[in-house]
């Protein structure tokens, strides 16, 4: 019996776009939250990487990066029980999540070191 929502199921095809398009929203909301921050309150330069705006960006950054473990779990669980095409894509899509975390981890490694409004 299928779900409700078949496109939640981890063997549709339209897992294979999710991490993906889960990675450029997070990548546009934080540049573009980064930039309406700047330009609305910057931080003293003095201050470092330990600001409020790094905190938040940090925040939505686990926030992501803990949906995305999830999504990865619950594909590669969805490719242990599954046999042929769905156990592909339920892999694939395991794969592609991954990726997307592996980008969102790469991209935010600034938030520890650099101050945000360079």
């Amino acid at each position: 019996m299928r779900r409700r929502f078949p496109w939640l199921e981890a063997d549709h095809p339209l897992q294979l776009m999710l991490g993906l398009t889960l990675w450029s929203l997070w990548f546009v909301v934080l540049y573009g939250g980064l930039s309406v921050a700047c330009a609305a309150a910057p931080p003293a330069p003095g201050q470092g990487a330990m600001t409020g705006i790094n905190l938040w960006l940090g925040l939505m950054t686990l926030a992501t990066l803990g949906l995305l473990g999830w999504l990865v779990r619950f594909c590669l669980g969805a490719a242990r029980r599954e046999r042929g095409r769905a156990r592909f894509l339920a892999a694939l899509a395991a794969g592609l999540h991954l990726f997307s975390a592996a980008g969102v981890a790469v991209v935010a490694l600034p938030l520890v070191a650099l101050p945000p409004c360079l």
